[in-house]
């Protein structure tokens, strides 16, 4: 899963998605937080579809600057930030911050054993319309 996340070293999220974490938690870099505060209101509602990167070093590269970017509490999704938050993954978040070849094969890996899982179809699945509850 830790290898998975490290896709989020592209890509953009919501204000909406994150706008808990920078102003709410704890484990993150102040000065980060302001920079998102900035363009995400505190008022549900305002701003909701304001975009931020996810990766804010390196947004537009597949590398090793999302998982550095964890190591200095700049994680802009709590589920991002507890990847590295003192608990049993915080040693991969580090491996993979320093090793490319590491992530990158780690990443191949997951990438296709996730792709081999068969989805439920019919009456045995459903396409959820909120991923968080059952229809």
């Amino acid at each position: 899963m830790v290898a998975l996340s490290g896709a989020h070293t592209i890509g953009k999220a919501r204000c909406v998605l994150f706008r808990g974490r920078i102003y709410n938690e704890t484990n993150i870099d102040t000065s980060f937080a302001k920079a998102r505060q900035s363009s995400c209101p505190r008022t549900s509602g305002s701003g909701d579809n304001n975009l931020a990167p996810l990766d804010v070093a390196t947004p537009d590269s597949f590398d090793l600057k999302y998982f550095n970017n964890l190591l200095n509490k700049k994680g802009l999704l709590h589920s991002d930030q507890i990847l590295f938050n003192g608990g049993s993954t915080d040693s991969l978040v580090k491996t993979y911050s320093s090793n490319t070849k590491k992530f990158y094969s780690d990443f191949v890996t997951a990438m296709i054993k996730m792709g081999d899982i068969t989805p439920l179809t019919g009456s045995n699945g459903e396409i959820r319309k909120n991923c968080r509850k059952p229809n």
